[in-house]
């Protein structure tokens, strides 16, 4: 889009910037937004407050669940029936059931569950001693509603009651769950009740919903059971509860009302919500507040189409100076821009064109002969490092055959031995000049090898080295065994704890010659070893088989289609490679 306005003359394009940054947005803005907002804010306060109802009612809901649950445990725990209905002896005797099953079976549930405040079982068995939370059924007890409540039931099905509690220290208004208890057979005629009392101030932190601006009450009957308004009493000072009158609906007051669904023991509870309209549509009147920001951006949009149109001249004015002040410092970029028809755009094409003939006149007449200059140093500095490169093995071999002769005076003649095997492997790296050796010279350069590191590892390692004489002067490239030697002695046999062994043997065949060096070290996994067979042909010096890759690429090499390479190897059972030359009579 910025190659169109680059096109346009200046005077249409202040026209363009006053219909489109002025004219249109102010029209369209302050038309289509004021319409929306008022509608959109009013139905999505509505929607969050029927979510906040539904949370509040499955929290309710749910603490109500669990101790429904834990009831229905209790109803049918048979130990603790057949210990409510046994008529015991004497008083000790139920003592030493209370200590050891009641308090543990009873009490565990209040630190679980943060909602139940007591557990509590009643009963008319007349020879349990009373107290703590097994409590008898006596006439104060037939004459509370939820006792009268969960008799009136034919089943054993759970009642939820509002009651006053019974003991000291239980706040008021105690909202409970009350059950029969299942006959055990042991003293039928026994009367057993489960009372689990919830803790009033739960289920009055539920009611208290932070995101819902209004009272929230738990109803049952059209009668107030809970509300989150802590003035609300919830009775008239006589023990009867307070009835809820829904407000009018004409009035400015919003209810909403959730019940609990076909639940039977809350099939008559909902949960009402009283919202003041005027609260709840405050935000509607701040729709008026975003009319009056809508205005703003009009004039903001404006301001900021403008700096756009500006740039369109500035930026790329700039752009050529700081590429005219780089020439000046031998910096010949050409300015990368789409090319423009403007006078801005045929400016910078005259500028990239001279920039592109200057530079080009300096490379041929100066570059050029910095980097004849250049490549005449590189080639000196390569004949040193040649040179270098041949005196210090030779001064190392000579180091050690002094250290040599000095071990051999002093009689320590396997150190001289080890000295003598290294000194035969530098020797041989300064005497070959060709690229083919005698297989007898290639298997002496090993056995120096596995002397050396027989002299690391002591019984650890053995090894042995078997060829055919026919094939002992036959020419192969060099260093080639002796990588696959130094793999399977570092990476096969040094990771062992026991002893372990290399075999080298090669022999002819009708086809041609076979070499397989074989270890029982430590193997190689499936999955490396499917992985480094793949990566033979690759060219990766940073991978961990650049060895035993580099031998194949020469065999391949010199031989070609001759060479077969065959690794074989199991974890745990060692490993085994095997090179086969077809013809090498021939060669």
């Amino acid at each position: 889009m910025f190659q169109r306005m680059n096109d346009i003359r200046l005077r249409n394009k202040m026209i363009i910037v006053f219909v489109l940054a002025v004219l249109i947005p102010v029209v369209l803005t302050n038309v289509i937004f004021f319409n929306l907002t008022t509608s959109s804010v009013k139905k999505q306060k509505l929607a969050d407050i029927n979510r906040g109802l539904e949370q509040i009612r499955n929290e309710v809901n749910d603490q109500i669940e669990s101790a429904v649950g834990i009831s229905t445990v209790l109803y049918n725990d048979t130990l603790l029936n057949e210990y409510i209905e046994r008529q015991y002896g004497n008083q000790s005797d139920y003592v030493e059931n209370y200590h050891t099953y009641m308090i543990n079976l009873l009490d565990k549930y209040s630190p679980v569950y943060e909602a139940i405040q007591a557990v509590t079982i009643y009963s008319t068995n007349d020879t349990i001693l009373y107290g703590g939370r097994v409590q008898r059924i006596n006439s104060h007890v037939r004459e509370q509603n939820w006792y009268k409540s969960v008799m009136s039931k034919l089943s054993a099905q759970p009642v939820l009651e509002r009651n006053n509690p019974e003991y000291p220290g239980l706040a008021p208004n105690t909202l409970s769950i009350i059950r029969k208890m299942v006959d055990s057979g042991v003293n039928g005629s026994a009367e057993k009740l489960i009372k689990i009392d919830m803790h009033p101030q739960t289920i009055r932190e539920m009611l208290q919903n932070v995101t819902l601006e209004g009272t929230v009450y738990l109803i049952r009957n059209n009668e107030i059971q809970y509300s989150s308004d802590p003035q609300q009493p919830l009775n008239d000072g006589s023990g009867r509860s307070i009835r809820y009158d829904q407000p009018d609906s004409s009035g400015d007051m919003i209810v909403l009302e959730k019940d609990f669904g076909n639940v039977t023991y809350l099939e008559d509870w909902k949960i009402v919500g009283e919202f003041k309209e005027r609260e709840v549509l405050e935000d509607v009147s701040k729709s008026k507040l975003f009319v009056v920001y809508m205005s703003i951006a009009n004039i903001l949009v404006p301001t900021l189409i403008l700096v756009w149109f500006t740039r369109s001249l500035s930026d790329r004015l700039v752009r050529i100076l700081k590429q005219m002040k780089r020439v000046k410092n031998h910096s010949f970029e050409t300015i990368n821009d789409t090319p423009s028809a403007d006078e801005i755009g045929q400016l910078t094409e005259e500028f990239n064109r001279m920039t592109l003939q200057i530079k080009s006149l300096i490379d041929d007449v100066y570059i050029a002969d910095i980097q004849k200059k250049e490549l005449q140093l590189s080639r000196n500095q390569s004949q040193l490092h040649a040179l270098q490169s041949q005196i210090n093995p030779h001064f190392l071999f000579n180091s050690l055959e002094t250290i040599r002769m000095r071990s051999l005076m002093k009689d320590e003649l396997e150190t001289a031995k080890i000295i003598h095997n290294m000194a035969k492997i530098f020797r041989k790296s300064l005497s070959w000049g060709k690229d083919w050796i005698t297989l007898k010279d290639e298997l002496d350069l090993v056995a120096c090898f596995l002397e050396i590191q027989k002299y690391r590892f002591g019984d650890k390692l053995n090894y042995t080295i078997h060829a055919d004489e026919s094939v002992l002067s036959t020419m192969i490239p060099k260093m080639t065994l002796q990588p696959l030697v130094e793999n399977a002695s570092i990476h096969g046999i040094e990771p062992l704890k026991e002893a372990g062994w290399i075999h080298i043997h090669i022999e002819r065949m009708a086809t041609g010659i076979a070499y397989t060096i074989k270890d029982n070290g430590v193997g190689i996994p499936q999955e490396k070893l499917t992985h480094m067979l793949a990566g033979l042909d690759k060219d990766d010096t940073v991978s961990d088989n650049v060895g035993m890759r580099n031998v194949y690429l020469r065999f391949k090499g010199f031989y070609g289609d001759k060479a077969d390479f065959q690794i074989r190897s199991e974890p745990g059972q060692g490993t085994e490679i095997t090179i086969v030359i077809s013809d090498s009579e021939d060669i």
